[in-house]
């Protein structure tokens, strides 16, 4: 299966492609901004994990999304 080009692809592909990464992109630098901001005491797990798998992983939103859902701790 030959892969496809960027051109290749329908004008409703590329929109959805762009605004899909732009999504992923906000969300990843809200979760940064909010681990970074939020004490150590109400993060479940340590900081420096939630980061690293925040940036490295390729997730698509769902990692940030996970960290806002399971990785703060409720007040």
């Amino acid at each position: 299966m030959a892969k496809k080009r960027w051109a290749d692809l329908s004008p409703r592909t590329r929109r959805l492609v762009v605004i899909g990464g732009a999504v992923d992109g906000v969300l990843t630098i809200a979760a940064l901004l909010d681990l970074l901001r939020r004490p150590a005491d109400e993060v479940r797990g340590p900081k420096p994990v939630w980061a690293a798998a925040i940036v490295v992983v390729n997730s698509v939103g769902a990692l940030p999304l996970t960290y806002f859902a399971y990785g703060r701790k409720r007040a």
